[in-house]
């Protein structure tokens, strides 16, 4: 039995997932959560085989809550479910310790097979975000000069193509101007 945790601030989608994962006779989902911080409780009180995690939720989330889970709990399989399809988003969340990355626009059976390769201990990409891995690890001029930035820098960098404003980012971010 694959033991599954749901972490997506929209209940909606926790509901979603819960219910196609239900007519999965080897997969059960132990819990869920709408944010990090209660992602963080929860992995205290259970243990499941994978966390399915959603980039984008209130305080605690993505990059962030990944290396605090794998810093807690090294051992925990983590697939991010995500609307984001930026592949520089799957890049850092395999570096900070995912071990799979799919957009909320995958088929059900495309997660599924996602977690049992996970929990098998494999990772779990697409090509194109294998490919954006390798290219990340080269060193010449051909890499993208944002893929160089820290996840904080890219955050801000996100921010203002975005055209927001220095304190608008930092009230986002919940730090000083």
């Amino acid at each position: 039995m694959i033991r599954v945790f749901i972490a997506d601030d929209h209940e909606f989608i926790r509901a979603g997932l819960t219910s196609i994962l239900a007519a999965i006779p080897d997969i059960e989902v132990i819990g869920e959560a709408a944010n990090g911080h209660d992602v963080l409780q929860a992995l205290r009180e259970k243990t499941p085989d994978a966390l399915v995690l959603d980039m984008s939720m209130p305080g605690l989330s993505g990059l962030e809550l990944i290396k605090r889970i794998k810093s807690e709990w090294p051992k925990q399989k983590i697939l991010v479910l995500t609307m984001h399809t930026n592949k520089q988003y799957a890049v850092r969340a395999i570096r900070a310790g995912a071990a799979g990355f799919l957009s909320k626009a995958i088929a059900s059976e495309e997660m599924v097979a996602a977690l049992r390769k996970i929990v098998a201990g494999r990772v779990y990409i697409s090509a194109e975000i294998a490919e954006e891995l390798a290219l990340s690890q080269q060193t010449d001029s051909a890499v993208a000069r944002h893929s160089l930035l820290s996840d904080r820098e890219y955050q801000v960098f996100k921010f203002l193509v975005g055209s927001k404003s220095v304190g608008d980012i930092a009230e986002a971010l919940n730090i000083s101007v």
